[in-house]
């Protein structure tokens, strides 16, 4: 049987149906334009976002972006100016490139909430999980919980350089990059040929004249920022490999998949041999004994220590997601996550804890029928 579509009035009741529901959690209505300023997006992620959003200049406002999401002007609008703790609510359309996706919309209905408070993040964490569980009604989905802190604290604890670090905390996002640091950085792979006799020559030349031989600067890279970076590759040639019992352990956190519980009793047993994630593990405590304080069935929960890898960069803790697991075709239902990190950078080196999520009403009428 052919299904008929679902029309934009159903979508835009379901829009206002689940906005309510936040709205009598005592979130405020927030909105922000289409059209917003791509500078804050491109320097909190760099050039990687272009392949994910729509880019277009005006000649006297600058790059403009279409609305990606709505998180980064809810936390700019509280960071100059909100009462805390606060909780905002908003639904309208956010727009992304889905290049290698074509079945999927580029333009869709979001509605979502965001909480921000100083006091029991442990608390807050399960509060926006347990609304978002209430908004999306009877539905049969399956819940996906995981902590990007777990691996950020892991990988801060490697023994190695803290460009090596920084390096894989800036690639945490993208697994298939990670992974192949991770390996370069251990021995695993060798380094590029054409990077070894790139050093090899610098070993007798002079930078500056090497440089400078190769014809005049054009482009965006200066010839410091160059230096830099051939600085770094040289670091990088003589740091010692990470230690494989260091990379065997990272392995072991990612394969981390089990009931919470479960899991929990693992992380512990690796934090054992891991004392930087020893903060992230009770911090993880605490938020399954909040969101069983709320009447959560944490057996009928999934973590997954790598979950959330694959979304937008500013997740720094706790992230869950619902799946319609019968209709693989679809992507998450709702998603959500901590990203206390995004509001120091927007505040300017003020920060709050903040957590929010967000619903597609699309899909939760396509699962509905």
């Amino acid at each position: 049987m052919i299904r008929s579509p679902i029309t934009p009035a159903a979508i835009r009741a379901e829009s206002d149906r689940i906005l309510a529901v936040f709205e009598a959690a005592g979130a405020v209505p927030f909105s922000t334009g289409i059209l917003q300023p791509a500078e804050t997006l491109l320097d909190l992620y760099g050039e990687d976002i272009r392949a994910r959003a729509y880019v277009t200049r005006d000649p006297l406002r600058g790059e403009q972006m279409l609305r990606p999401d709505f998180t980064v002007p809810v936390v700019q609008a509280h960071m100059q100016q909100g009462a805390e703790p606060a909780r905002y609510a908003y639904a309208g359309e956010v727009f992304r490139k889905q290049e290698h996706m074509a079945d999927r919309p580029n333009e869709y209905m979001q509605v979502g909430f965001e909480l921000f408070d100083r006091g029991d993040q442990a608390g807050a964490d399960a509060e926006v999980f347990a609304l978002m569980r209430q908004a999306l009604g009877a539905l049969d989905l399956r819940a996906a919980i995981g902590d990007i802190g777990l691996l950020q604290a892991a990988v801060q604890g490697l023994q190695t350089s803290e460009r090596r670090r920084a390096a894989l905390r800036r690639h945490l996002w993208r697994p298939r990059r990670f992974r192949a640091l991770l390996d370069r950085f251990s021995g695993r792979t060798p380094p590029l040929a054409s990077r070894k006799a790139l050093l090899g020559q610098l070993e007798t030349a002079d930078l500056e004249e090497m440089i400078m031989a190769r014809g005049p600067e054009i482009g965006l890279r200066r010839f410091s920022e160059i230096a830099d970076r051939i600085e770094a590759l040289h670091e990088d040639e003589y740091a010692p490999p990470i230690d494989r019992d260091e990379v065997q352990l990272i392995d072991d956190l990612l394969s981390v998949r089990a009931a919470p519980l479960y899991a929990l009793e693992r992380l512990r047993d690796l934090a054992v041999d891991m004392p930087d994630i020893e903060p992230a593990v009770g911090r993880l405590e605490e938020r399954l004994s909040a969101m069983a304080a709320r009447g959560i069935d944490l057996d009928l929960l999934e973590f997954e220590t790598s979950y959330g890898r694959t979304t937008l960069e500013y997740y720094d803790g706790f992230v869950f997601g619902f799946y319609a697991d019968r209709r693989a075709d679809l992507p998450p239902v709702a998603t959500g996550g901590r990203y206390d990190a995004l509001t120091r950078v927007l505040g300017r080196g003020r920060a709050i804890p903040a957590v929010g999520g967000v619903i597609r009403p699309a899909l939760v009428l396509e699962v509905s029928r």
